[in-house]
C-alpha cells in the first residue's frame, strides 16, 4: 500500500472516531450539544480528506462498488451534519445544563425524524467503512 493510501486509511479512522462520538452522544441524549456539532464537523473534514487521499492513492478506478458505497455514505453524513447544524441554528444552544433546559423547552430535543436519520446515516457509513476494511484484509 502506498503512502497516500496509507494516510487516507489512517485519516478515515479519525473520521470514524469523531462520527461515533457525535452520533452516539446525540443518540443517547437526544440533544445537539457543542460536542456533537464539533465531532460531526471534524468527522466530515476527516472523511473528505481521507476520501481524497484514497482516490489519489488507489490504482483502481474511483468508480467501484466500494467507491459508490463510500461516496453515498459520505453524502449521507454530510447531509446529517448540515441538518444537525440547521436544527441547532434554528433552536439555539441548549445552555449550560442541556438536560434542564431541554426539559423546560422540548424544542431543544432532536425531533424523531432527525434522530432516526442520524442513526441510519451513521450505520450506512459504518457499513462503508467495514467494506473498505474487508477489501484491505482480503487482498
Amino acid at each position: 500500500m502506498n503512502s497516500t493510501l496509507t494516510a487516507g486509511t489512517r485519516i478515515v479512522v479519525l473520521a470514524l472516531l469523531f462520527y461515533s462520538i457525535g452520533v452516539l452522544t446525540e443518540q443517547r441524549r437526544r440533544l445537539i450539544t457543542n460536542a456533537v456539532l464539533i465531532s460531526l464537523t471534524l468527522g466530515i473534514l476527516f472523511d473528505i480528506t481521507a476520501t481524497a487521499f484514497m482516490i489519489i492513492g488507489s490504482p483502481n478506478s474511483p468508480f467501484t462498488l466500494h467507491g459508490f458505497l463510500g461516496y453515498s455514505a459520505l453524502a449521507a453524513m454530510l447531509a446529517d451534519t448540515i441538518l444537525v447544524w440547521r436544527f441547532r441554528l434554528r433552536h439555539g444552544a441548549a445552555g449550560a445544563n442541556p438536560d434542564t433546559v431541554a426539559h423546560q423547552n422540548p424544542g431543544f430535543r432532536v425531533p424523531r425524524g432527525l434522530h432516526l436519520y442520524s442513526r441510519y446515516a451513521y450505520l450506512w457509513w459504518v457499513v462503508a467503512f467495514i467494506s473498505g476494511s474487508m477489501i484491505v484484509i482480503l487482498k
